[in-house]
């Protein structure tokens, strides 16, 4: 049978979501823990990949398994077993045409920019900390000119494996509540350090060293060094990640 399950991680302890030489990896912490409970090795499938530093607060993955228990008993079973830096937030039997990352529509990230003159203490693992006064709605402005479909070229990083650097861009905004500025992206899919790279962009106009139009001319350009700099990875969350409504799977919305 197969299940899927919606996970909920801080970034900072792991490196990455993928299995790798370096441990610990969120993939493997939960292939570890899955494993335990169901009696034999299990593989997981994910919704989105994240990189070192990055959490998330609604991923989904999926794996198959033979082993007979309620989804009460995988959902405390696994919790029990997992590093305390991970937990599952639901367990789902589903379809076997279900795919955690090939059935997915859309996929949803937050970057969150403490915006003041002194470092943060609070949730230090979980914010970009930027000095320099940042003008949020120049930020919102210049972002407007990535919604709809393009070629990210010029946001995609050079150890990008995606066929093709074409996304559509659904929803990207910038607010600010007090100190804090937050940026939200949903598309169909997001090419590797996309949105990172689009942050630093973002981060030179609201500091004023380039104008709003820069990031339409960057987009246009297809070429990553016209770009700004690859933004830190902590302040960036996955957050939400939806599927055709005849899966039933539960929704960050």
């Amino acid at each position: 049978m197969r299940i899927a399950c919606g996970i909920e991680y801080d970034g900072q302890p792991f490196y990455g979501f993928q299995v790798q030489i370096q441990e610990p990896t969120v993939q493997s912490c939960l292939e570890q823990a899955i494993s335990k409970v169901a009696n034999h090795p299990v593989k997981i499938n994910c919704a989105g990949r994240t990189d070192t530093g990055v959490s998330a607060s609604h991923q989904v993955i999926h794996f198959e398994t033979d082993a007979n228990r309620t989804t009460h008993q995988w959902t405390l079973g696994i919790n029990t077993a997992l590093h305390n830096g991970i937990v599952v937030l639901w367990v789902k039997f589903v379809d076997d045409d279900f795919h955690a990352r090939f059935t997915a529509t859309s996929r949803s990230y937050e970057y969150h920019i403490l915006n003041r003159k002194v470092r943060p203490a609070i949730n230090r693992y979980h914010l970009t900390w930027v000095l320099q006064p940042l003008d949020h709605d120049a930020m919102h402005e210049a972002v407007q000119y990535l919604l709809g479909t393009h070629d990210f070229s010029a946001f995609r990083s050079s150890r990008c494996q995606a066929n093709h650097p074409e996304r559509t861009m659904i929803q990207a905004l910038v607010m600010r509540q007090d100190d804090e500025i937050i940026c939200k992206f949903k598309a169909n899919g997001f090419l590797h350090h996309m949105i990172r790279n689009i942050m630093g962009t973002l981060i030179k106009v609201g500091k004023g060293e380039r104008p709003v139009k820069w990031v339409q001319e960057v987009l246009k350009s297809k070429d990553r060094t016209q770009a700004g700099m690859t933004a830190a990875p902590n302040g960036l969350t996955f957050s939400n990640v939806t599927y055709p409504d005849e899966y039933k799977i539960p929704c960050n919305e």
